[in-house]
């Protein structure tokens, strides 16, 4: 089987969703943001304070690439991971793209209660999720599959993810 690579914006279910699906397909689970973090020593937040998004998204790409050579993984990966398509280009080499799609409402309401967003510490956070959405919607749209998940649960987004990766072939 091909690798599984989730996108999708922060509170979409990526991590949750990628650790039930490696679970049920016996995959490894890669969480590009914790492989970034124990890379670099701090947390996302700390790079993005300390040394800036460009940084931030030039390490991802570095790593995203390591770990796209790689078998039989499930990766989690970044929301803002589809924004260079050479991360896309590398991931979807031995990977399937399956993006994670929620409303904005839906994300505001999932990422409310976390300090660990970088992009959202501001005080229209719903706005700004609206903005990043309104312009990553095209570099989402590119991905092999497109799963809906405000009303589904993480095991119910597997199940679809699963049975979508079977029609595919």
């Amino acid at each position: 089987m091909k690798n599984i690579v989730l996108t999708g914006f922060m509170g979409t279910g990526k991590s949750a969703v990628g650790r039930e699906l490696a679970r049920r397909l016996g995959m490894r689970l890669i969480e590009l943001d914790e492989e970034i973090e124990k890379a670099e020593g701090i947390t996302i937040n700390e790079i993005f304070s300390r040394h800036g998004e460009q940084y931030f998204r030039d390490r991802e790409t570095e790593i995203a690439k390591e770990f796209a050579s790689m078998d039989n993984i499930v990766i989690s990966t970044g929301g803002g991971i589809v924004l260079r398509d050479e991360n896309i280009e590398a991931l979807g080499e031995k990977g399937i793209i399956v993006c994670l799609t929620a409303t904005p409402e839906t994300i505001h309401k999932r990422t409310s209660t976390s300090d660990e967003r970088p992009l959202l510490n501001m005080e229209d956070p719903l706005g700004r999720i609206r903005d990043l959405l309104e312009f990553r919607e095209p570099f989402y749209k590119k991905a092999d599959i497109i799963v809906e998940t405000d009303s589904l649960t993480p095991l119910e987004i597997a199940d679809e993810i699963i049975d979508r990766l079977r029609q595919t072939g």
